[in-house]
């Protein structure tokens, strides 16, 4: 699957977050981003997030935010 129109504008928010945090020291960059998703991001944004790692291999994600993703919170899947 593609992420062209589906997750366009979650990779763009994303980057924008990784975007902000790259201006700070290099420590504080990854947990910066991994700490703004999982405090602002509701549970159906963050398993977009993770879709869009494991089925597409992060294509167009900024690197913090392939890097921050070992601290973001994965939601429980509900069956």
């Amino acid at each position: 699957m593609s992420h062209s129109g589906t997750h366009d504008k979650l990779i763009y928010m994303a980057n924008q977050i990784a975007t902000f945090f790259s201006s700070q020291p290099r420590e504080s960059q990854v947990a910066g981003v991994a700490n703004h998703i999982n405090l602002f991001w509701e549970p159906r944004m963050r398993t977009q997030l993770f879709a869009v790692l494991e089925d597409e291999g992060g294509k167009g994600l900024n690197e913090l935010v392939i890097e921050a993703a070992k601290q973001i919170r994965r939601p429980e899947k509900v069956n």
